[in-house]
């Protein structure tokens, strides 16, 4: 019975449905960030209820990995001697499971799969053989491997070369909630935040619902933030480093490159992200931002050019809310209520300015729907001139219709009053972006901000507005 406070994940309850009716054996992926929720879907989901279930140890070597292993397998009833090899290990499952009473599917489910691939363990190749001579060739059998780090996952599971080559029959990426579905949780759980709040909530913490339930509904915005991040020993206080510890077995080269890009605005080619680390623009670097953009903690994107572009003129950008958060404060532990003291100063507006843009990238699906592009082809980016003096749009979004909205995004907390310096400097981005990109499309001038525009002269020139309201569609 699934817990009646479970939100969202609707297309992988209905995929995990499919996979338990499907007449055959399946190997199934799930993989995702650090606190995304991974676990709490399949355990919800079977209600904890397997043929065999395993969790990897984070940071165990191979005998601690065995250990761990081998005391799931006694408590799925093996009897046999300690295997000593991964192949061993494997092949003692297979005896367990036929010796189990048995009626539907097997479901095997092991968790945190990375840690029992240490150095040398052959881990993998046992992996893929007992899944290629046994589970696949039965009809009855599901096999769910998940981990936390996403990239060792896509690299070694779901695109391995080897002996798991093209074996995955599904594969479940757990991304972070929206702003729906934090409001929804939030409600569950009794909070009676305003959409504002809950925009501010998602600022700092994305969606990530292990975050959320932390929150104390008993208590203001500002003081959850205090008491979960900047005080002495707070429970997040440490997240920072444990969630890139837990997407990458080492992660310092991954925190200097997101270090990089959370000094930028619009996002920095791999060229000068190479130049600032100084390190070589090579395969190591381009290896280091794919797996980033595989965890979801930066974004790529190529901007419109009058010449094709190249694959290196593509930017990246960082998109992780938590990360940006992280950066921006972390050296902010001078106070208990560092937090509260800090509203309405100008490093927190220039923050929730920038955090704002990111929410709204992150809801691409929702501004489509306000515009009414559900059915139309889009591309969507930050552009930044090459030109001096550079000017920079925080969003555009390239129509198959041959129309562009060009957006301007405002964090404000009333309706937003273009004045006439804004209204000056936006003409002149437009005008800088067509004579740069030398597009024929149309230009549609499209602001977002929380509770729209002030409608005075300058707003009478705007053609679309979108409002915080349009971010929480479903």
């Amino acid at each position: 019975m699934m817990d009646k406070n479970f939100i969202g994940r609707e297309q992988e309850l209905k995929l995990l449905r499919n996979i338990m009716d499907s007449g055959k054996s399946e190997f199934v992926a799930v993989y995702g960030r650090r606190r995304v929720g991974k676990t709490y879907l399949i355990q919800e989901f079977f209600n904890c209820k397997f043929s065999f279930f395993a969790t990897g140890i984070i940071d165990g070597d191979k005998e601690e990995e065995m250990y761990s292993f081998t005391s799931s397998l006694i408590e799925a009833g093996y009897k046999g001697r300690q295997p000593v090899s991964w192949l061993e290990a494997f092949d003692a499952l297979k005896e367990t499971l036929s010796s189990l009473p048995h009626k539907g599917k097997y479901v095997i489910y092991i968790d945190e799969l990375p840690c029992f691939d240490t150095p040398k363990s052959g881990f993998v190749r046992a992996l893929g053989y007992f899944w290629n001579k046994w589970a696949s060739l039965r009809k009855d059998v599901v096999l769910i491997v998940c981990g936390s780090a996403t990239s060792w996952m896509i690299e070694n599971i779901v695109n391995d070369h080897g002996g798991l080559h093209d074996r995955t029959t599904h594969t479940i990426y757990l991304r972070q909630f929206n702003l729906s579905e934090t409001e929804r949780y939030l409600k569950t759980f009794g909070f009676k935040w305003p959409r504002q709040t809950i925009v501010e909530t998602y600022m700092m913490l994305g969606g990530i619902p292990f975050y959320l339930s932390l929150l104390d509904r008993k208590e203001s915005l500002a003081q959850n933030i205090d008491r979960l991040y900047f005080r002495r020993n707070s429970e997040l206080s440490q997240e920072y480093h444990r969630l890139y510890a837990s997407l990458f077995k080492s992660p310092e080269p991954y925190l200097r490159v997101v270090e990089v890009l959370g000094r930028t605005k619009g996002g920095l080619t791999r060229q000068e992200i190479a130049t600032v680390l100084k390190v070589p623009s090579s395969g190591t670097l381009t290896k280091q931002l794919n797996n980033l953009v595989y965890c979801d903690i930066i974004r790529k994107y190529v901007t419109k050019a009058k010449n094709k572009p190249k694959v290196n003129d593509a930017y990246y950008q960082l998109k992780d809310l938590f990360t940006l958060f992280h950066l921006t404060f972390s050296a902010k532990f001078h106070t208990e209520d560092y937090w509260e003291q800090r509203l309405n100063t100008p490093t927190l507006n220039t923050w929730q300015g920038l955090a704002f843009e990111h929410v709204c990238m992150a809801h691409i699906s929702q501004i489509r729907h306000a515009l009414g592009l559900d059915r139309i082809a889009v591309e969507y980016y930050s552009w930044r001139s090459k030109e001096k003096p550079h000017s920079q749009v925080d969003m555009i979004i390239e129509r198959a219709d041959h129309l562009i909205n060009l957006c301007e995004i405002k964090y404000a907390y009333a309706e937003y009053a273009i004045e006439v310096s804004e209204e000056r400097k936006f003409r002149n981005r437009v005008a800088s972006f067509v004579r740069e990109s030398q597009t024929r499309c149309g230009i549609l001038s499209t602001w977002i901000t929380p509770y729209g525009l002030y409608q005075n002269e300058y707003a009478a020139n705007v053609q679309y507005e979108i409002t915080m309201n349009d971010l929480f569609a479903t």
